[in-house]
Parts: C-alpha cells; sequence; structure tokens
C-alpha cells in the first residue's frame, strides 16, 4: 500500500485528541476495535495514546493518523482488504 495521502480518504476531524478520535468513534460506530500504538493500518504504524479506537462502517474505516507537524486526524477510507485483514488480528466491540 502506498502513502495514506495518495488514497481517496475523507477527514471527519482535524487537530484532534486521541481521546476526541476515541469517543467519535465509540459513539458513531457500531464496530470498532481497540489497538496499542504501533498497530498497522495501510502498511503504517499507528501511534497515539492508548487504547486507539478503530471503527469500521462495512468496508470503510474510521482511524486516527498522526502526521508530524500537522496533527492527528480522525480519517476514513473504503477498503475492503484492508478492513478484512484489521477485523482478523483484533478483538471487535459492537454495539
Amino acid at each position: 500500500m502506498g502513502c495514506i495521502e495518495s488514497m481517496k480518504y475523507e477527514i471527519i476531524l482535524r487537530d484532534a485528541s486521541f481521546r476526541e478520535c476515541r469517543e467519535y468513534i465509540r459513539t458513531n460506530c457500531r464496530e470498532y476495535i481497540d489497538v496499542d500504538p504501533g498497530f498497522k493500518i495501510f502498511e503504517k504504524h499507528i501511534i497515539g495514546v492508548p487504547p486507539i479506537s478503530i471503527g469500521f462502517e462495512g468496508d470503510v474505516i474510521i482511524f486516527p493518523f498522526t502526521k508530524p507537524c500537522y496533527g492527528t486526524f480522525l480519517m476514513k477510507i473504503e477498503d475492503r482488504d484492508e478492513a478484512e485483514r484489521i477485523r482478523r488480528f483484533a478483538v471487535k466491540n459492537t454495539k
């Protein structure tokens, strides 16, 4: 997988804290998982304050992404293969 910035994505929150991202995901996604810092998504290690929540809306993945010098964003990207891969490696929570 290439650079996340070259993918088709939508930014949900800008300059967000990890807590704000986690609360958004847990409030707005019926399905989500919690991972530790270092978990790979789109071949990139996620950094942040644990637990880091990743949400799903079908094949859409909602996750916090930190870019040094730019801050943390809550992003959503549709990718069926990556959504399936993440679901296989983590314990999911549902509402």
